[in-house]
């Protein structure tokens, strides 16, 4: 009997509440049978528009979502009781899957109705994303009051989905991937405070988020051994014996770390065949599919680039025959070996792990962000050293301008600068339409709710109804909790494989630091809100393995805290790493008020490098820019020129 197709789904969102409605809207007209919601970041670290943290930040990498009045208008005319509606949220998980209620329940839509998934899994914002707020114990009470009440009152929603995924596109491997998320998953499973004859309910609503990477043999034994060790995990430690309730139920979007900006054309056929790793097991395919567009290295997709990746999965799921069989590696040596040397690998890690006292107090001690970074480091040493093949990257460069980048867009979708001006305007506007003395009312039951120990759902949807913000549900939590700041992950000195060049730029740095009179010095910045710190930690790292003496502070910091940093710290250059597009709104403050060269790397366009290099900017890099000994070397040659050195 044919399987039933998966999920299929697009990651989506940005600009306003109201634009991505429409493109929602669209989306499901062309066969898309989900929704999954990107918030933008200060919607995602709990801010309302116009903190200063969120300037330049609103709408870029996904929807404002300020109060109940945009959710409305983000589900407009979208049937939520026959929605699987997937959100990207974590810090904040309570309060949009808040709004969300609430938004259903002035629709008249039942609870019970809805079905969905919040993502709900803090633990990798600390290893990856790094959109938390709070510290790891709290924000793991959070998470489990979210899947306390669920279980109750909305019992069709996934209120957690375990996310693998960010690990692999921060450089895990697939044993760190599976053994790091089981691990996570048995932290939360182990906090819950419900009856042990209700686990078998909570166990089977736990789902999972995973990557899918190019090497898809290797991902088809990955996703086995994780449906196999859950299995596992669920009869022997939680006691679940129902197997329908055991199953490792996840969904996937594939790799994006691999897509690049050399030849961009060449990120469909990896798409292609990432996507099979999740869905030739019949026995452990994913039940949600998204895939990147094929110009996500370079910026924003467009509606277009969003229906091509859809169709890809469309045509592998209604043309070929990939559901019309039983599960075509069973029996197989081969696939047989291998998922069990990765399940020995990952027991050993888990082990580990437990030992420590479980995933959350491996956070604290940053003893999983540290394996991450220097696995990290050890796959882009590959990449520089062409250990590992990126086509049309470190290999078989040469080749036809790509025809899907000309036009005056360059391929890519801008978001207009009027989004920003237009959520301030709706968010004054809410403000002053609703009845403050509900908002304090509401606000006073929930912090009085929180500090009593009580679930934080009921009262959030209170403040849901009552009109309250974003940034006001937040900075209540905040007001209570306080706010956290995590390991990077740098501190432990790593050093990378010898070679010439290696020996020839640590030279270099110690010329130019005797003519400068001391060590030369570098400050890694990461301004604006964007957590995704992977391309600066790996900056970080090589910049001191070549004989730099580098300061790295870390995620989230305005202009005026980096530029402080800078004077204080006495470095001779400052590098800036921004992936949310927010570039313009950023970089140039920085450098018209530095003193010293500035350079910038992240997904930024050509157009907009010779705005920031018109701005006094030294340089910029892009995902184009995999050398990172080469960047490390121009920064040195940057500043010896600064210096007046030869």
């Amino acid at each position: 009997m044919s399987d039933r197709p998966w999920i299929f789904r697009t990651y989506s969102g940005h600009s306003t509440a109201e634009a991505s409605n429409r493109l929602y809207r669209s989306n499901l007209a062309k066969g898309q049978t989900g929704l999954s919601v990107a918030f933008d970041l200060p919607t995602q670290t709990g801010y309302d528009a116009d903190h200063p943290l969120a300037a330049g930040e609103v709408g870029k990498v996904g929807v404002p979502i300020s109060s109940i009045e945009d959710m409305l208008t983000l589900f407009q005319d979208i049937p939520l009781d026959q929605m699987n509606t997937s959100m990207t949220i974590n810090a904040p998980a309570a309060w949009l899957l808040a709004l969300y209620i609430a938004s259903a329940e002035r629709l008249g839509i039942a609870r019970d109705a809805l079905s969905g998934t919040t993502q709900n899994d803090i633990v990798k914002e600390y290893l990856s994303r790094g959109t938390y707020i709070f510290p790891p114990q709290v924000s793991m009470r959070l998470t489990k009051e979210i899947i306390e009440f669920t279980v109750d009152e909305v019992p069709r929603w996934n209120p957690i989905n375990i996310c693998s995924y960010h690990l692999q596109e921060v450089g895990a491997t697939p044993v760190q991937e599976i053994s790091f998320a089981l691990a996570n998953a048995m932290s939360v499973l182990d906090s819950i405070g419900l009856p042990a004859e209700r686990m078998p309910a909570v166990f089977g609503r736990i789902s999972f988020f995973c990557n899918s990477g190019i090497r898809f043999i290797e991902e088809i034994c990955k996703v086995r051994a994780f449906t196999r060790m859950w299995d596992r995990i669920g009869l022997e430690r939680y006691g679940v014996e129902d197997p329908k309730m055991r199953r490792f139920r996840y969904g996937v979007q594939v790799n994006s770390l691999g897509l690049t900006e050399n030849q961009p054309e060449n990120n469909i056929p990896r798409i292609v065949l990432e996507a099979l790793g999740v869905t030739l097991s019949r026995d452990a395919r994913c039940r949600a599919l998204q895939l990147p567009a094929w110009n996500e290295a370079m910026g924003l997709p467009r509606p277009w680039d969003q229906q091509w990746s859809l169709r890809i999965q469309q045509i592998l799921a209604h043309e070929t025959d990939v559901l019309e069989n039983e599960d075509i590696f069973e029996g197989s040596v081969v696939i047989e070996r291998n998922v069990a040397a990765m399940e020995e690998a990952a027991w050993k890690e888990i082990e580990r792990i437990q030992e420590m006292g479980g995933a959350v107090v491996a956070v604290e001690s940053g003893y999983l962000k540290r394996q991450l970074v220097e696995s990290n480091a050890r796959r882009v040493a590959d990449i520089e050293s062409g250990e590992r093949t990126v086509v049309g990257v470190n290999s078989l460069q040469d080749g036809e301008p790509s025809p899907l980048t000309q036009g005056a867009s360059g391929g890519i979708l801008s978001v207009d600068e009027s989004a920003e001006r237009e959520q301030l305007e709706r968010l004054n506007t809410h403000r002053a339409r609703r009845s403050q003395a509900d908002v304090d009312s509401a606000l006073a039951e929930l912090r009085e709710a929180v500090q009593n120990g009580e679930n934080v759902m009921p009262p959030s949807i209170r403040c849901a109804h009552a009109g309250v913000t974003t940034g006001e549900w937040a900075d209540t939590l905040r007001q209570i909790f306080g706010e956290y700041r995590a390991p990077t992950g740098v501190d432990a000195p790593l050093r990378l494989a010898e070679s010439d060049r290696i020996s020839q730029l640590r030279r270099r740095v110690d010329e130019v630091s005797a003519q400068l009179g001391r060590r030369l010095k570098a400050l890694v910045g990461k301004p604006g809100l964007d957590g995704h710190s992977s391309g600066a930690e790996q900056i970080a790292i090589f910049a001191r393995d070549a004989g730099l003496e580098v300061v790295y502070e870390g995620i989230r910091l305005t202009p005026d805290e980096i530029l402080t940093s800078a004077q204080q710290e006495g470095v001779h250059l400052i590098g800036l790493s921004i992936l949310s597009g927010s570039h313009l709104s950023l970089v140039p403050e920085i450098a018209r008020r530095a003193e010293i060269p500035v350079v910038v790397g992240g997904i930024i366009p050509e157009e907009d490098a010779a705005k920031l290099r018109a701005e006094g900017v030294a340089a910029v890099y892009t995902p184009r820019d995999f050398d990172v000994g080469r960047i490390i070397a121009e920064m040195v040659e940057i500043v010896a020129e600064a210096n007046g050195i030869a």
